[in-house]
């Protein structure tokens, strides 16, 4: 937790930036498992109410009066009961001090303060967990079904305003999350190796985000099937000869995270047809240092990568034609059917929550949502100093796509459907960094680069192999 001061600050700003009514923010409950007292653990909190209030415990709701300035932890105290089992813990009111927070009150009172309000607006962001929409409609009358469309917009515009541009405290803790992430990586290329299988390999993965910070910043992507998206880690055996990607990143114990990918031979050598296509993936990741800085459209970063990749794609004959033309009409999509990267900071995809269209868009920049792959983009809007996003450019083969545009003939003047065949065993290939936006251009964040130039890969898995 930061010091208070930072809390009682972003509700200030909060405050300010919604103007008048009552702000509710929930935070989360536990979640059981496969009966209550079995519960998903660690309990993780919801990232806007630890944005502005801090406290990790479950069962907490923050309240917010703009128009008397009364700021309100809700939440119950635990009992002799809990004691034993848990062992004990600040009261209410003590985590309420510990954020600059001057009332407390038990949860029976969040549905005294809400009949206060009156006729004044009470602000609610839209809920993701079962459990806090039935206590949304509980306390407001609003059906689930309603509540993402009764959110309050002017709620939302003010948290994406404040959380998309990091402070440099945020910045030092993703940049933690970073190190413990070059842990992850590095251990994953130690462990590679033709007969481990990838669940192993990912269960040592996770065991590092866990041990070194609070948990994974998501589900770990650990598979030789590179060309699914997300690719859960499996029984399988690692093959001689096939690539397998890694997709990890870890969440600190102040909940801000990292997200990187990592591509690399089993055996520990490329072949000379695997590094023709992961020269590419190289040069277009690279490629966003050149072009990322304030006032450019990270929409305008995917295309200028788009364009890049087709190039080359065409010089090794898989594409060809016009490359404008056939970026327009959306083939490079065949091998790079997501965007190029999304915000990240307490979210791995910071805010998604919230809907992407108020993340990653604004009024200027708004998503192309009738095109294959592009509707996949997350992050358009122009960059500003602060902001913290993903750089993770791919190229996947993947059987059905090439059988489902063959078939109908989509793009068929773009694409060599004929040498695609060749490499329908081939896999997939991403490499992804976090990137700062800084006054005059960008920076990789992490101070260890995880290697990923196929000469590093290579030589890192020679030297430190572990198994």
């Amino acid at each position: 937790m930061f010091s208070k001061e930072v809390y009682i600050s972003r509700r200030a700003e909060l405050k300010k930036l919604v103007g008048s009514g009552v702000v509710i923010l929930f935070g989360n409950n536990e979640s059981p498992c496969n009966y209550p007292a079995n519960s998903y653990h660690p309990m993780r909190q919801d990232s806007t109410f630890l944005y502005y209030f801090g406290q990790k415990r479950e069962g907490l709701v923050g309240v917010i009066d703009i128009d008397n300035d009364i700021e309100t932890l809700i939440g119950d105290d635990i009992d002799i009961e809990d004691i034993v089992w848990y062992g004990s813990v600040d009261s209410v009111s003590d985590l309420a001090s510990q954020v600059g927070v001057a009332h407390s009150a038990p949860m029976s009172q969040l549905k005294t303060l809400c009949e206060a309000a009156g006729n004044r607006t009470i602000h609610f962001l839209p809920p993701y967990r079962h459990d806090i929409k039935i206590q949304l409609m509980d306390l407001l009358g609003i059906h689930p079904k309603q509540q993402k469309a009764s959110a309050s917009m002017a709620l939302i515009r003010a948290v994406v305003k404040m959380r998309s541009t990091k402070s440099p405290l945020e910045i030092e803790a993703i940049e933690d999350a970073c190190s413990i992430g070059y842990k992850m990586h590095t251990t994953a290329m130690q462990l590679v190796r033709p007969g481990v299988t990838e669940k192993y390999i990912g269960g040592q993965i996770d065991g590092i985000a866990y041990s070194f910070g609070a948990m994974m910043s998501f589900a770990t992507i650990f598979s030789q099937h590179g060309e699914i998206m997300h690719g859960a880690p499996s029984m399988a055996p690692l093959e001689d000869g096939r690539l397998v990607l890694c997709d990890c990143g870890a969440e600190t114990m102040e909940h801000y995270c990292s997200d990187n990918t990592r591509t690399m031979p089993v055996n520990g050598k490329f072949t000379q047809r695997q590094l023709e296509i992961y020269s590419i993936v190289e040069d277009c990741h690279d490629y966003v240092l050149e072009v990322a800085r304030p006032g450019v459209k990270y929409m305008d970063v995917h295309f200028a990568v788009c364009r890049m990749m087709t190039d080359r794609l065409k010089e090794l004959g898989l594409m060809r034609g016009d490359t404008e033309e056939a970026v327009r009409a959306g083939a490079h999509a065949m091998f790079l059917p997501h965007g190029l990267g999304h915000m990240m900071g307490m979210d791995v995809h910071d805010m998604e929550g919230l809907d992407q269209v108020n993340v990653g868009f604004d009024e200027e920049t708004r998503p192309i949502l009738d095109q294959f792959g592009t509707n996949c983009l997350r992050m358009g809007r122009r960059l500003e100093e602060g902001f913290v996003v993903t750089d993770e450019p791919g190229i996947y083969f993947i059987p059905a796509l090439i059988d489902d545009w063959k078939q109908s003939g989509h793009c068929a003047e773009y694409l060599n459907f004929e040498m695609l065949e060749s490499y329908k065993d081939f896999g997939g290939i991403r490499i992804e960094d976090d990137v700062l936006i800084t006054s005059d251009g960008c920076r990789f964040l992490g101070k260890e680069r995880i290697p990923y130039h196929p000469k590093d890969v290579e030589e890192y898995m020679a030297s430190h192999r572990l198994v």
